[in-house]
């Protein structure tokens, strides 16, 4: 095919010619195993109900998982999907949280609203997209449940504080139809899984999932591709 000529398919981590992510690179993305923070999923040396990175924090999500750590190749997949276009990209994280991580117990997958003014730069929704492959693959639909609000400025290089701060109050429940809101819409789903890339600091997540909980939802669990740890 001259397309494949012109821009062989390279791997998104090493950049070697022949597939979106070589075996070798594959190998090297690091799975998150136990033991793990029962809560936001930091693994540590031992199994415990809260680490010290959400001690002491109110969270909307009752827990949160991720499929690989966000270290160097992982770095260089996201940078690759999210900025550089490679939106076949999306396919592979879903297969590798599905590898991962077990189907959750929900009636529904949602998605953290991506920004306007980055939608645009990329042209494309990785989350949106990561969703839309884990639904496939774990047989549940996605739901258009929540949306931006205001917006926010970048995270990268805010503290933690500045990060909370930061994403409060930036989301909101999808509006519903006229006549009707979210607690009253027939089929509204109760137990919900909201997808994202990255799990940073957790602020993202738990801004989202605050606004699934006022939007009816009595369970959110968050599951993302990668996870940073500090």
């Amino acid at each position: 095919m001259l397309l494949d000529l012109l821009l062989p398919l390279r791997c998104a981590v090493c950049s070697r010619v022949g597939e979106a992510v070589c075996v070798a690179c594959r190998a090297l993305l690091v799975r998150l195993s136990p033991p793990l923070c029962a809560r936001c999923g930091a693994p540590g040396a031992w199994p415990v109900r809260r680490c010290a990175e959400c001690a002491g924090r109110r969270l909307a999500f009752a827990s949160a998982r991720a499929a690989i750590l966000y270290d160097e190749p992982a770095r260089r997949f996201v940078t690759e999907w999210k900025e550089r276009g490679q939106r076949r990209l999306a396919r592979e994280a879903a297969a590798l949280v599905a590898e991962v991580l077990a189907r959750p117990g929900v009636d529904a997958l949602a998605v953290v609203p991506s920004d306007r003014e980055r939608t645009l730069a990329r042209g494309h929704r990785p989350a949106a997209a990561l969703a839309r492959e884990l639904g496939n693959l774990w047989e549940l639909p996605v739901e258009p449940l929540l949306e931006r609000v205001r917006g926010v400025e970048r995270q990268r290089g805010l503290g933690l504080k500045e990060r909370r701060r930061n994403v409060a109050g930036a989301f909101g429940p999808s509006r519903p139809p006229p006549r009707s809101t979210p607690q009253s819409t027939p089929g509204s789903p109760r137990r919900v899984c909201l997808v994202d890339d990255v799990y940073t600091s957790g602020a993202t997540a738990a801004a989202a999932s605050s606004a699934l909980r006022k939007g009816g939802a009595r369970y959110v669990e968050v599951v993302t591709f990668a996870r940073a740890v500090r």
